[in-house]
C-alpha cells in the first residue's frame, strides 16, 4: 500500500510548505497520523437550514442559504467594516466583516448562492452576522459532509493565518481521499466482538465525519478505549521485562531478627492491611526478580514498621539495607524511631546527611564497606559517590515525588546488582492514576489505621468566629496539648488581603502573651539551622504552639500536637489539607483540625471544604483533587507531560481505563510475548508506536 501514515505533512494537497509549517508550531501536527490524531473538541448539528425570518435571538449557531446583493464600506471608529446586504426569499440580514475585506471583496460574488454559517447578532433592528463561514451553495452540495459538522483545535496564529475550521476541515477531507478512508486495524478480532468495538476505520472517520450521533459516540468510546489499551499494555509489559531481566536477590530465609522482633517486640498488632502487605513484599523478595514496589499509606497509617520489618528480611539474608527521606527533619525521625526498635536486635544502624561531621562520615563509609553497618538511614547524602555498601539488598525511599529518578538509579549503581526497591508515599494517588503512572511499579496499599487512633474532628469556622477559636485552643494547652497555625503566604499579596504569617503571628501573641505561652515560628525565609531549631523547641514541648507556613507539610511527628488551626484553608488545594491534618491525631488524645475561611468562597473551595470535613479518607480525597484539578497538576509539573491524551480523559474515562486494563492484563498473561497470530495486530501496532514516537515512556 502507498500511502503512508507516517509521511510528512507538507506533501498532503492543500498544505504547502507554510501551512505545514504553522500546523507544527501551533498544533503539533508533524505527518498524516498526527493529523488524523487530531480530534474534534465539539460537534455542530450542519443538517438544518434557516428562513431568515426564523431566526431567534438566541445566539446559537445557524445556518442560511441566500445571495449577496449588496456591498458596503462603513467607516467606524479605527479603520473601517465591510458589511454585506444577504437575502433569501423571506428577508435580509447583514454580514459583517473588520478584517480581510480586500480579500472577501474580491472573493465573493453577488446575487450568487451562498451558504453561510455562524452566530447571529440583533443589531439596529435586524440581524447581522459577523466573520461568518462562507461557501459556494454548490460546492457545498458536493463536499464530504456528515450530519455533525467537527470543530477542530486552533489557536489564534491559525485564524489569523486563514487556517479557520473550515479549511481543516477540508485538509481532513484530502487526507481521506489519499487514503481511501483505510486504516490498518489495530485491535483484534476476538477482543473486538467481545466488547463490541466498530473497525478502526469505520472509527476514525465516524471521529471526524460523524454519519449519526450514535456512529459517533461508538467511534470515541473505540479511541478512548484503543489509547488506553496501549498504556496500560506498554506499562504491564515494562513490570514484565522488568521482572524477566533484572535479577534480584533471592532473599529466601525469614529468619532470626525477622521472627525475634515479631514474636517479642513489635510494639502493637498489626493491622490485617500491614499484614497483607508485608506478605505482598515478602513474596516479591523471595522470586527471583527485583521487587519494584510503591506502598501507599495515608498519614499514620504505619508504614514505618512496614519497612522496618522489610528490612529484617534483608538483614537476615546477609544484606544491607537503607531508608532514604526527603529532609533532614524526616531523617532524624526515622533513624530516631528505628533506632528504638533496632536496639532490643542488636542491629548496627546509622544516620548520614548532609549535616553529618567529617569524622562520623568517615566511620559510616568504612563501617557500610567492610558490611558491619547493616542499617543506614539518610537524605540525598546517601547518594554521593563516596558512599558505598559492601551488599545493599534493599533500598526503601520515602515520599516518592521528592526524589527523581535519576537519583532511584542512582542507588543502584551502588552495588553490582540493583537493590530490591521499595516507594513509600503518604500522598495518596488516586487509583485512575496510579494505574497509568506507576502502572510498571506493584502497589501495596494500606487503607486501615493501626487501633486506638482516634478519628481527628475537623470543622469548618469563619473569620468571624476566631475569639471562639482562641478560647478553645486555650483550653486545650490548659490540658497539656500543643498546637499548629498554617499560613499559606509569607508576605501579603497586593491583590489578595489574606492575613499574612506576621499579621497573624503578632495577633497570636497578643492573645497568648509570654511567659503563660510559649510560640514557636518557622516559615521559607529562615535559615535551616534557625528552623531546626525552632521544630525543636516544638518537639521537646518548650513551646506550644507553632506558626508556620507548609514547612511543616511533611513528616513531622509530635504525638502530643492535638490541634491544627489552617488559616485561609480555601487558598490550599485538597492533598494540602489533607497532609497538613495528617500532622496532628499522632497520640492517644483526641484531636482537631480547624479550617478557617472568609465569607466568600468559590465553588471548587466549597467543594475543599465539604469533602474535608466529610471524610478523613485519603483516596476519596484525591480522586476529588483529581476531578478539581486534572491529572498534569496532580503529577507535579516536572511531570506533567505524562498524559497528554489524545482523546481519552484519565477522570471521566475511568471506567474505559479499568475494562482496558483487565484485557491488557489478560490478553499478556496468556500470551506475554505477543507471538500468537490472533494477538499479531497488538504486536504489530505497539512496535509501530515504538518506532515512530517516544511512547508514553513516563516514568522510571
Amino acid at each position: 500500500m502507498s500511502f503512508n501514515l507516517q509521511t510528512p505533512i507538507d506533501y498532503l494537497k492543500g498544505v504547502g510548505p507554510n501551512r505545514a509549517d504553522l500546523l507544527r508550531k501551533e498544533l503539533g501536527i508533524h505527518t498524516y497520523q498526527d493529523l488524523i490524531n487530531l480530534f474534534p473538541n465539539r460537534y455542530i448539528d450542519r443538517t438544518q437550514y434557516y428562513k431568515i425570518n426564523q431566526l431567534q435571538r438566541n445566539n446559537a449557531d445557524v445556518q442560511v442559504i441566500g445571495k449577496i446583493i449588496k456591498f458596503e464600506e462603513i467607516a467606524q471608529k479605527r479603520g473601517k467594516r465591510l458589511v454585506a446586504t444577504f437575502q433569501d426569499e423571506t428577508g435580509t440580514m447583514e454580514l459583517v466583516w473588520f478584517r480581510g475585506q480586500k480579500w472577501i471583496r474580491e472573493s465573493l460574488k453577488l446575487n450568487t448562492n451562498y451558504v453561510i454559517f455562524g452566530k447571529t447578532n440583533w443589531f439596529n433592528g435586524k440581524f447581522n452576522m459577523p466573520h461568518p463561514d462562507i461557501e459556494l451553495h454548490s460546492e457545498h452540495e458536493q463536499n464530504l459532509r456528515s450530519a455533525m459538522q467537527a470543530i477542530y483545535p486552533s489557536t489564534e496564529k491559525l485564524s489569523n493565518k486563514g487556517i479557520s475550521n473550515r479549511v481543516m476541515t477540508k485538509i481532513m477531507q484530502q487526507l481521506f481521499l489519499e487514503s481511501k478512508g483505510k486504516f490498518v486495524e489495530t485491535l483484534p478480532e476476538s477482543l473486538r466482538s467481545e466488547l463490541r468495538l466498530i473497525s478502526k476505520s469505520e472509527a476514525v472517520f465516524n471521529i471526524h465525519f460523524p454519519k449519526t450521533p450514535e456512529l459517533l459516540s461508538k467511534a470515541q468510546f473505540r479511541l478512548k478505549f484503543e489509547e488506553l489499551f496501549y498504556i496500560q499494555l506498554q506499562l504491564i509489559l515494562k513490570n514484565l521485562i522488568h521482572k524477566s531481566k533484572i535479577k534480584g536477590f533471592p532473599f529466601e530465609t525469614v529468619g532470626t531478627y525477622f521472627n525475634t522482633f515479631f514474636k517479642e517486640h513489635l510494639p502493637f498488632e498489626l493491622t490485617n492491611a500491614q499484614k497483607r502487605v508485608l506478605k505482598e513484599i515478602r513474596h516479591d523478595l523471595g522470586s527471583n526478580a527485583q521487587m519494584n514496589r510503591l506502598l501507599q499509606g495515608d498519614v499514620g497509617s504505619g508504614k514505618t514498621i512496614v519497612a522496618f520489618m522489610s528490612m529484617l528480611i534483608a538483614l537476615d539474608n546477609g544484606f544491607q539495607a537503607c531508608l532514604m527521606a526527603p529532609t533532614e527533619i524526616l531523617a532524624v525521625q526515622h533513624y530516631n524511631g528505628l533506632l528504638k526498635l533496632s536496639n532490643k536486635l542488636n542491629i548496627s544502624i546509622k544516620m548520614l546527611t548532609g549535616s553529618s561531621n567529617t569524622s562520623s562520615r568517615k566511620e559510616i563509609h568504612e563501617m557500610l564497606e567492610n558490611g558491619e553497618l547493616q542499617i543506614l538511614i539518610g537524605t540525598h547524602a546517601i547518594l554521593e559517590d563516596k558512599v558505598k555498601f559492601k551488599n545493599l539488598g534493599l533500598a526503601i525511599i520515602d515520599e516518592q515525588h521528592r526524589f527523581g529518578v535519576a537519583q532511584r538509579s542512582k542507588l543502584w549503581k551502588k552495588n553490582t546488582s540493583p537493590p530490591h526497591i521499595l516507594v513509600m508515599t503518604a500522598t495518596p494517588i488516586p487509583r485512575t492514576l496510579a494505574m497509568s503512572v506507576y502502572g510498571d511499579l506493584d502497589i501495596s496499599l494500606i487503607d486501615e489505621l493501626p487501633a486506638g487512633r482516634k478519628a481527628i474532628k475537623t470543622v469548618h469556622r469563619y473569620d468571624g468566629n476566631r475569639l471562639k477559636v482562641f478560647r478553645f485552643i486555650r483550653d486545650e494547652i490548659a490540658k497539656g496539648r500543643q498546637v499548629y497555625v498554617v499560613y499559606p503566604l509569607i508576605q501579603e499579596s497586593e491583590k489578595m488581603d489574606y492575613k499574612d504569617l506576621m499579621d497573624g503571628y503578632a495577633s497570636i501573641e497578643r492573645d497568648f502573651p509570654k511567659p503563660e505561652y510559649q510560640i514557636s515560628i518557622v516559615h521559607g525565609k529562615m535559615k535551616p539551622a534557625d528552623k531546626d531549631y525552632e521544630m525543636q523547641r516544638f518537639i521537646n514541648g518548650e513551646t506550644q504552639i507553632m506558626v508556620a507556613t507548609t514547612v511543616i507539610e511533611v513528616g513531622v511527628n509530635v504525638p502530643n500536637a492535638s490541634v491544627m488551626v489552617i488559616e485561609s484553608a480555601e487558598r490550599f488545594g485538597l492533598a494540602q489539607l489533607h497532609q497538613l491534618r495528617g500532622r496532628v491525631g499522632r497520640g492517644a488524645e483526641q484531636s482537631y483540625c480547624i479550617l478557617m475561611t472568609g465569607h466568600k468562597l468559590s465553588n471548587d473551595s466549597k467543594t475543599r471544604i465539604e469533602t474535608m470535613t466529610r471524610t478523613s479518607d485519603g483516596f476519596e480525597i484525591a480522586e476529588v483533587d483529581l476531578r478539581l484539578r486534572g491529572p498534569g497538576d496532580i503529577m507535579g509539573t516536572q511531570q506533567s507531560g505524562i498524559l497528554t491524551l489524545k482523546i481519552a480523559d484519565i477522570v471521566k474515562d475511568n471506567e474505559i481505563l479499568q475494562h482496558a486494563r483487565y484485557h491488557a492484563k489478560q490478553i499478556l498473561s496468556k500470551d506475554p510475548s505477543l507471538s500468537a497470530v490472533e494477538n499479531k495486530s497488538i504486536l504489530n501496532t505497539y512496535r509501530q508506536m515504538s518506532k515512530y514516537k517516544n511512547i508514553w515512556n513516563y516514568i522510571s
